[in-house]
Order: structure tokens, then C-alpha cells, then sequence
């Protein structure tokens, strides 16, 4: 047999040092006789992928889009964004939230808040929507009204007018659904209401927008006055998941200490996904109230269809999840589904069961059956029993968010993890198939957030033996509250 290369320095973050270190420099040059690419020896060299750190960005000035019900609201901050990011659908009362984008138009860049409908004698959830669009107008530099020009000015429009005067915000008037110049003659209708010019656009079309983003434009201050209102950047990123009425928007509005976001008894009233930013214990997070998810998204239709999917858009930029599941109700398949949605998302993982005051000793006994049962595959993420609505034990949510995150971004040096499975594969090694016993050959961590392990092995690992590496790799380095994927590239050796 020819001597093992010289392999040359050692590369990365984990230079062999000690007992490990001779372990990993021993299985690096056995590597030589496999068929490697050039993908896999960079992977061997560098280990650990580099992640740039996320960076604040300055204040942005602050628009707030109101109107009455229906008037092409969200549709029209779709167009000004360029995407369909606000939900849309030909009814009225769909938006019901304050809901902040990031915008920019000829190199300006400003936040963009979508309300719900401000029906000046609305009741019930209508009412708190428009104390949303209220609370909105204080919160901005400056007011884009949104008026339907085919219908005109009717009393609301002018109650609404009333209201904006009061608040002293520079308000640029829109006239909607102004789709061809047959109609433009509609929007010269609205300079009755003393607002100044009304811009004629259509917000389905984007017919007039330019000329509207040129207006806000120079009314928008340079530097925002309300700049704490809609942060950026800085605290990490927490998206609170569940079904519909378990409760995540009571979480946030508990959390807040103010009733950021809408609640009612009907399910499924958040639609758009509602970010804060919160101080719990001294640490500050930015978590964010998503729709519930009903079920699998192809069989969705309508608002609920663009919810389903902004939901999983909040998810892919949040760091954790926290799931909220109704301890009060039996476990739904559809809660299961959840939990394995954040797994494949790649994100750390808090399950917390809300609703703990409701339940008597009956109830609990039945739960802990269901979750052994039906939780039987995440008994690595950490639990939470709170009530959102008296805020019970709510507090205990950051150290369990501290030990996921910790765990999401946990990095084993490549001498360690190679030392750890080369005891577990002496121990256990993987069973003989077809007269051949596959063999690992060396092992390293690609990637953190989550961890991602690459083991090149002679021949292929079963998904049970998977398994058993994973539950082993959790016992030795606990990785609770994240998931870690295992790859297998199987190599062959070099022909002589």
C-alpha cells in the first residue's frame, strides 16, 4: 500500500491539537485513497460556512396608507412595494392589522404601514381594527389617504379627513381606482375635500403610481420623527406559530403590554404578519404574530390561501419559532404538521402549550399521553406551559429562546466530532448488508443555524442508523431546541 500524502497545513477553524486533533489528521489522510471532488475537499479544508452578521440600518421616515373599507388599500401598497406582499382579496375588511414594509422609490427608502378599514362608527373587531389605522396615523411621518374615485367623498372619507386634520400629519390624497382617463374626471371630484390635489392612480394597474410616489415623496422629512415605532434590524427574530384562536396574537398583545395586534373570538382574524419589538427580562426580541395555519396550503383558497403563505414567508426570516398549541384541546393533527414545518425551515424550535390555567388534573394527565405520542420525534425542543391571557409564566419564554438559539448556532470541532464517532461506530457499527459493512470515514460540520453534518462514509448509512447518530450526537452535545440534519456522501475508493 502506498503511504498516505502529505496532506500539507491544516486549513479552518479547528487546527489539530491533542488526542482529537491526531484523530482527525489520521482520518484526513485516509480520505486520500477515496474519490473526492473538489466540492469535497474545500468541504473537508474549511469547515464551518462564514455568516455575515445582520447590520442595523439607519431610520427610515414613516408613511401610514388609511381609508374606509375597500378602496384599494393593500392593493395599491402591492403596487408601491413592486410584490404581492399585502393580503388582497375583492372583500371588504381583509387587512385588519398595522402591518410595516420596507419601500423605496427613486433611492429614498421609507416604511410603509398598511391598516385595516377606518369605518368611523364601526363595533366590534371593525371597531378595534380602526383604532389600529388610529393608533397608525400617530405613529407616522406623514398620511396617504386612499379614496375611492368612482364612488367619491362619502361621510366616512370626510370623518376621516376630520380626524387626519386633528393629528397635524402632512396627508397626500390618493383617488383609486382610476383605471383609464375616462375616469380621471372622478378624482378632480375630491378636491372638495380641502386636502389639496388628488392624485389619480390605480392601484391594480399602477396607472398614475409614479407621479403619487413622487408626492409622498416630497412630503415624507428626511429623517423619521417616529423612527422607534418600526425598528430595524438588531434583536433576534422570534415567529409565533399555531393553528387558528390558540392565542398568538393575545401572546403578542400580553408581551407588548399594549394591544398591538387585533383579538377576537373568531378564528383567523390576523392575517398579515404583525412584528414588535419587546423587551422580556432585559433582553429585547422582535417577535412576530403570524395567521394561523388551517391547513396544507394548496387547499386553501382566497385571503386565506396569501395568509398561508406569509406565514411560511415570516417563518424563513425568523431565527425561532415559538408553537403555540391549546393544551385546553386534544392535539390536532394539523399541530404536528406545524412543528414539522419550523423543522424543515431549518429553525430552532420552543413548543409552548397556552392555556395552562384552563386545565384540571384530567386534562393534563391526557396531555402528557398525547405528546408522548404524537411529539415523540421532537422531544429535543424545549416546552413552555404559559397562559397568553393572564401572561403566566410567560417570562420562562427567553431562557428557553436563549438555549434554541444557542443550540441553532452551536459549532463541534472537526477533531472532536470525529473523535465522538469514531467511539459510537466502534461501539455500534452499522450492519452488514449484501456482505458489505459501511464504514465513516470522516465527519464535519458544513454549516450552523441549524447544524448540518456531512459524514463521508464507504457505502450507504441507513435512515435508521441516521437516526442513531442523531440521537448520539444529542447526547453528547445536546443541541436541545434545534434541529441538525445528517448528510451521507458515499465515496469510492481510488482505482490503483
Amino acid at each position: 500500500m502506498t503511504p498516505p500524502q502529505d496532506t500539507g497545513p491544516e486549513l479552518g477553524p479547528d487546527a489539530p491539537d491533542g488526542p482529537d486533533g491526531q484523530v482527525e489528521t489520521a482520518l484526513r489522510a485516509g480520505l486520500e485513497e477515496f474519490e473526492l471532488t473538489e466540492e469535497d475537499r474545500a468541504l473537508v479544508e474549511s469547515g464551518d460556512l462564514v455568516r455575515q452578521d445582520d447590520r442595523a440600518e439607519a431610520p427610515r421616515p414613516v408613511l401610514a396608507v388609511v381609508g374606509r373599507p375597500n378602496v384599494g388599500k393593500s392593493t395599491l401598497v402591492n403596487r408601491i412595494l413592486g410584490r404581492r406582499e399585502a393580503v388582497v382579496e375583492d372583500v371588504p375588511g381583509v387587512t385588519r392589522d398595522r402591518v410595516a414594509y420596507d419601500a423605496e422609490w427613486a433611492g429614498r427608502r421609507f416604511t410603509l404601514v398598511d391598516t385595516g378599514g377606518w369605518d368611523v362608527d364601526a363595533n366590534g373587531i371593525q371597531l378595534r381594527v380602526a383604532e389600529q389605522a388610529q393608533v397608525a396615523v400617530e405613529l407616522a411621518d406623514a398620511v396617504l389617504l386612499v379614496v375611492d374615485a368612482r364612488v367619491g367623498a362619502t361621510d366616512t372619507d370626510e370623518a376621516v379627513v376630520r380626524l387626519l386634520r386633528r393629528s397635524g400629519r402632512p396627508v397626500v390624497l390618493a383617488a383609486n381606482k382610476v383605471d383609464d382617463q375616462r375616469t380621471e374626471a372622478d378624482a378632480a371630484t375630491l378636491w372638495s375635500l380641502g386636502l389639496g390635489q388628488p392624485w389619480p392612480v390605480s392601484g391594480l394597474h399602477g396607472r398614475g403610481s409614479g407621479d403619487l410616489l413622487d408626492a409622498i415623496l416630497d412630503v415624507l422629512p428626511p429623517e423619521s420623527a417616529v423612527a422607534a415605532a418600526y425598528p430595524r434590524g438588531g434583536p433576534r427574530r422570534v415567529a409565533l406559530l399555531g393553528r387558528p384562536n390558540v392565542g398568538k396574537s393575545s401572546m403578542l398583545n400580553k408581551l407588548a403590554g399594549t394591544e398591538r395586534v387585533v383579538v377576537d373570538e373568531t378564528a383567523g382574524t390576523t392575517r398579515d404578519p404583525v412584528d414588535e419589538l419587546i423587551e422580556i427580562e432585559g433582553s429585547q426580541w422582535r417577535f412576530v404574530d403570524t395567521a394561523g395555519i388551517r391547513r396544507r396550503v394548496h387547499q386553501t383558497h382566497g385571503a386565506d390561501f396569501y395568509a398561508s403563505l406569509r406565514t411560511q414567508s415570516a417563518l424563513e426570516k425568523a431565527e425561532v419559532a415559538v408553537v403555540l398549541l391549546d393544551a385546553s384541546q386534544p392535539l390536532a393533527e394539523q399541530d404536528i404538521r406545524i412543528v414539522q414545518q419550523v423543522i424543515d425551515a431549518g429553525r430552532a424550535l420552543v413548543i409552548a402549550y397556552n392555556k395552562w390555567d384552563q386545565l384540571d388534573e384530567e386534562r393534563r394527565y391526557y396531555l402528557e399521553r398525547e405528546i408522548e405520542r404524537e411529539l415523540v420525534q421532537v422531544t429535543w425542543a424545549p416546552r413552555v406551559n404559559v397562559s397568553a391571557l393572564t401572561g403566566r409564566h410567560l417570562a420562562r419564554l427567553v431562557p428557553a429562546l436563549h438555549t434554541a438559539l444557542d443550540s441553532w448556532e452551536t459549532r463541534i470541532p472537526t477533531g472532536r466530532l470525529n473523535a465522538f464517532l469514531g467511539e459510537v461506530v466502534a461501539g455500534h457499527p452499522h450492519p452488514v448488508r449484501g456482505g458489505r459493512q459501511p464504514r465513516i470515514l470522516f465527519g464535519t460540520q458544513a454549516s450552523t443555524r441549524p447544524p448540518k453534518f456531512v459524514l463521508f462514509a464507504s457505502g450507504f448509512l441507513e435512515a435508521g442508523y441516521r437516526r442513531f447518530l442523531e440521537r448520539r450526537l444529542r447526547e453528547e452535545f445536546d443541541f436541545t431546541g434545534s434541529p441538525i440534519e445528517i448528510a451521507v456522501r458515499v465515496r469510492e475508493r481510488r482505482r490503483r
